[in-house]
């Protein structure tokens, strides 16, 4: 199943499916297929068709054909499985879209009713008025949807505390594969629908077989199962035992969709503790943390988290030194959260454990984290690890496989030593961290999983780690279930016995075998349906020259294997990433799906000339090319980056778009209509010329153009000799704001800093964003050799944009020494005054809130904070715009991407405007401000930062701001 994608032999079969059902979406498209013939997982498995249904009883609609049709099914959330337990060759049937409703709260009980398609932080989001939480919380909340979680029996950073989804779930509302409709909790097994005679014979039937089996194995169930809290492996056919109170519905979780389909579930709630303290400890290695573990947990800590130091060096060396607060001596490091119901007994309890811990020996320091923003960094660096431990370094590519496997919490240091001597006579290496309070370890490992040896060296290390893991009495798996990855395994650690209990259980739900098969029972060997990664001769294919130098990654087919399909570009909140997929909730338009077409692309999957494949030009049609997964995704994934080359190469020697020219070329128009201002704006002024030019040159006609000002107003008042700045004046800037760069140059003078006029260039941004990547080099190139003959000052680029262009293009476009010289002395005005604000200067009197809109590049390249950092150190209180404003340049002046745009201001930027009552808009890219004068109905015009502290300056001393 991982062969091309272009043609299938099963046209019949998907007719059937669509005919028996008209009214829901059904997707049998090249694009869909390649997208979700991938999960989190090392496996690649391409399904029939994947569907999209809106209600429960269009699931059961699917259900019942596919039965009919013989067809498996597999049900997927978020698709973060990283065991392959969310891909199948089938049908694939994606409740993330359409079953997102929560029915019902019961505050007094504590009890929610939620569809399955429901995202954890979601869910959280509405409880947190009440008071309420579902507990379970794992590193993918901001995307993984409950039907995900009672999949897999998810646990998360706070299990110590609450354990696994199973302990949480009262009653589950479940369809089996012949869409028979079943509830099933406290009152056993009944049909949902009471009049439903044949669900209730069938009904009928389960329980009492299920009732038999359990009798019949009362021995093994007791022995076997239930051994270490996080014993994920197999059914938990134990929770059927009569001291569990014949518990199917919990039994049910951790299924991994291979015996009925949970839609809907009740699940307890929790009151989330009154006070807590988060404690950071460093210690020498993983082994002395882990051996620690057993003196921490009679403290009765909500979480007791490990790191090691590899996945802080990455974090640090990928998104800076302020993206991981301030953490103790060490290379280990392990994050403990204690709770009481005053702050005062917290630290009673914190105090008394650091002696403890002390008084052991291993400890190398520890502290206290109160400030939230820093618990928030060090939360992240955790939550990120599966990511951040994917590429460590350049050199280095890490992959799932053995990934969390677990053991009694107080035998954990000794597993994990026994683990890395296993490791180094298997010649790998690799990252660690985990839920050590629970005995959960997550580890990736440098398998070589693009050649048959390396895969079959993988399988043997998988073999020996399981003898391992079951030696020390743990479970294959402690979290993210069997899958592939591990299903094959289970002979390890069960007796046969237990091995026919697993198939009765199954069978007795799934007769046919029909759902998600080749897990747990029946198991697909764990080598086969790996990932297809040779992209040998790609690159080369027909003779195609890449402009990009992928300098991260030594070429574009490795570049896009980054994508190991977390999914973090699924969230709706948090960070910038992804505006599209926010606006449309399509897994195509995330840079998750975009990947994984390109993925394919790249593995002949999708035919011989793939760049020019109808699937990969769909799938990077809504990016806008903001760049925010460059930073905000795990991996690195460079989806800007990857859609520019696409663009080139699709293009070359072709015509292109017409907004490739109209907008693509705009700093050329510019340059012209600088000279001739106001013969061009008379002309746009009047409408039918200004309707008829829009629409040739593929630009909406829905926006209000800006007008164009005389290149002779954007000039410094005064040039500087050997000047401490020099101030680059970009093309947007000289076209539409020149007054810019007098209030810049005032502003930066009045901080007792000597300004220059940097020679004149440009970033070629827009070719760049449209794929115009022969003229963008040769344009970078020139610009490249101008700036780097002016010497070494910093470089103060006004439009975060173009800033971003210089910092990370132009060495990534042009690999000379030059423009790696230009690229290191380029900075941001916020950057430049945050500098002055270190060397003493006192700031005027400014506005104490402000609404700001961070540029997406400027976010990506600078950092998340670089702005707003400077503006509360300025005085002012921020608040801030969550993600892109949906401009992004030339995509939201195309007339195709309008809507979208519209679409993604509608997520937080717009609210916030119509909220700003009177206030102050701080926008510092041009396409921010035009959004926001554009969503504005209470005629918000934003400004640039030095537009604001230009008229803080001229307010104060009239005699400076008139200089």
């Amino acid at each position: 199943m991982t062969g091309t994608l272009a043609a299938s032999p099963d046209t019949d079969v998907r007719a059937r499916l669509a005919a028996a059902c008209p009214d829901i979406l059904i997707d049998t498209s090249v694009t869909s297929r390649a997208m979700y013939s991938y999960d989190a997982s090392n496996y690649r498995v391409s399904p029939l068709a994947v569907a999209f249904p809106s209600s429960v009883e269009d699931v059961q609609t699917l259900l019942r054909t596919c039965h009919d049709l013989a067809l498996p099914v597999t049900v997927r959330g978020g698709g973060t499985s990283m065991a392959g337990n969310a891909i199948g060759e089938g049908l694939v049937i994606d409740v993330s879209r359409g079953l997102r409703a929560i029915v019902d709260i019961d505050v007094d009980a504590k009890t929610a009713v939620v569809e399955s398609g429901v995202v954890l932080d979601d869910l959280n989001r509405e409880l947190v008025a009440h008071g309420l939480a579902f507990a379970p919380d794992p590193s993918s909340k901001s995307r993984a949807t409950i039907g995900g979680m009672l999949g897999n029996d998810a646990c998360g950073n706070h299990s110590v505390r609450w354990g696994r989804t199973s302990r949480h779930v009262i009653a589950v509302d479940v369809l089996l594969a012949d869409g028979t409709m079943l509830r099933i909790g406290p009152d056993g097994i009944t049909p949902v629908h009471r009049r439903d005679a044949a669900a209730s014979e069938r009904a009928a039937a389960l329980e009492s077989e299920l009732r038999a089996m359990t009798q019949d194995n009362l021995a093994i169930m007791r022995t076997e199962l239930g051994r270490i809290g996080r014993q994920v492996s197999g059914y938990h056919v134990d929770q059927m035992l009569p001291e569990n109170g014949f518990n199917v519905a919990r039994a049910l979780v951790g299924t991994e969709g291979t015996c009925a389909i949970i839609v809907r579930a009740t699940v307890q709630l929790v009151e989330p503790p009154a006070a807590t303290s988060l404690l950071v400890l460093g210690y020498a290695d993983v082994v002395d943390a882990a051996t620690d573990v057993p003196l921490i947990l009679p403290f009765e800590p909500t979480a007791t988290e490990g790191i090691d130091d590899a996945i802080v060096a990455t974090m640090i060396a990928r998104r800076g030194a302020d993206s991981v607060a301030a953490l103790p001596e060490g290379r280990a490091w392990l994050y403990v959260e204690l709770d009481g119901a005053t702050q005062h007994d917290v630290h009673v309890k914190t105090e008394n454990l650091l002696h403890e811990l002390r008084e052991a020996g291993r400890l190398l320091d520890g502290f206290v984290v109160d400030d939230p923003d820093q618990r928030k960094s060090l939360w992240r660096v955790r939550e990120d690890g599966a990511g951040l431990s994917t590429r460590p370094d350049v050199d280095t590519q890490t992959w799932a496989g053995w990934e969390d496997a677990a053991v009694d919490p107080h035998v954990l240091a000794d597993y994990l030593r026994d683990f890395r001597v296993l490791t180094a006579e298997y010649g790998l290496s690799g990252v660690l961290y985990g839920h050590f309070g629970a005995g959960c370890v997550h580890v990736r490992l440098t398998f070589d999983i693009a050649t048959a040896e390396g895969r079959d060296h993988m399988v043997s290390f998988v073999h020996a780690a399981a003898e391992l893991v079951v030696r020390h009495g743990g479970s294959l798996s402690g979290e993210h279930g069997d899958g592939r990855a591990r299903s094959e395994l289970l002979s390890t650690m069960y007796s046969p016995q237990m091995l026919h209990l697993f198939r009765r259980f199954r069978e007795a739900f799934d007769p046919d075998g029909l759902l998600n098969p080749g897990i747990i029972v029946d198991p697909r060997p764990l080598g086969e349906d790996l990932l297809p990664l040779s992209t040998e001769g790609f690159v080369e294919a027909g003779g195609r020259d890449l402009l990009f130098t992928y300098p991260h990654d030594g070429d574009f087919g490795s570049a896009v294997q980054r994508c190991v399909g977390i999914g973090r570009c699924r969230s709706d909140h948090g960070g910038f990433m992804c505006p599209s997929y926010r606006a449309t909730h399509d897994e195509k338009d995330s840079t998750r799906g975009r990947s994984r077409v390109l993925q394919d692309m790249v593995s002949g999957a999708l035919g011989k000339d793939g760049w020019s494949s109808d699937a990969v030009h769909d799938a990077l049609d809504l990016c806008l090319s903001c760049k925010a997964c460059s930073s905000d995704c795990p991996v690195g994934v460079d989806m800007a980056t990857y859609k520019s080359e696409v663009l080139q190469q699709k293009y070359r020697r072709r015509l292109r778009p017409v907004s490739h020219y109209s907008l693509g070329w705009l700093p050329r128009w510019i340059a012209i209509t600088g000279r001739i201002s106001g013969p061009v704006n008379a002309l746009l002024a009047v409408r039918p010329i200004r309707l008829v030019a829009m629409r040739l040159g593929g630009v909406t006609t829905a926006r209000r153009l800006p007008r164009f000002a005389s290149s002779r107003r954007a000039r410094l008042a005064a040039s500087d000799a050997n000047a401490d700045v020099l101030l680059f004046v970009d093309s947007f800037t000289k076209g539409f704001r020149p007054d810019l760069v007098q209030h810049a140059e005032t502003v930066l003078r009045a901080t007792g800093t000597t300004v220059g006029a940097a020679p004149a260039g440009c970033c070629a941004l827009t070719w760049t964003t449209t794929g115009q990547l022969t003229a963008a080099r040769r344009i970078l190139t020139e610009t490249a050799r101008v700036l780097d003959e002016s010497g070494d000052a910093p470089i103060v680029v006004l439009e975060p944009s173009c800033a971003a262009a210089l910092k990370k293009d132009l060495p990534e476009l042009v690999p000379t020494d030059a423009a790696r010289r230009v690229s290191a002395r380029v900075t941001t005005f916020a950057a430049a005054i945050d500098a002055r604000l270190d060397a003493g200067w006192q700031p005027p009197v400014l506005p104490d809130s402000v609404l700001t809109q961070t540029h997406c590049h400027q976010h990506a390249v600078f950092g998340a904070t670089s702005s707003t950092k400077v503006m509360n150190r300025l005085g002012m209180k921020t608040v801030d715009v969550e993600g892109c404003c949906g401009l992004a340049g030339n995509f939201g002046f195309e007339a195709q991407h309008y809507e979208t745009s519209m679409a993604v201001a509608a997520h937080d930027l717009r609210p916030k405007v119509e909220a700003l009552d009177g206030g102050i808009a701080v926008a510092d890219g041009f396409s921010c401000q035009t959004q926001i004068s554009h969503v504005s109905d209470n005629d918000v015009r934003a400004q640039h930062l030095a537009d604001v502290l230009h008229a803080a300056l001229t307010d104060n001393n009239p005699q400076e701001g008139a200089s």
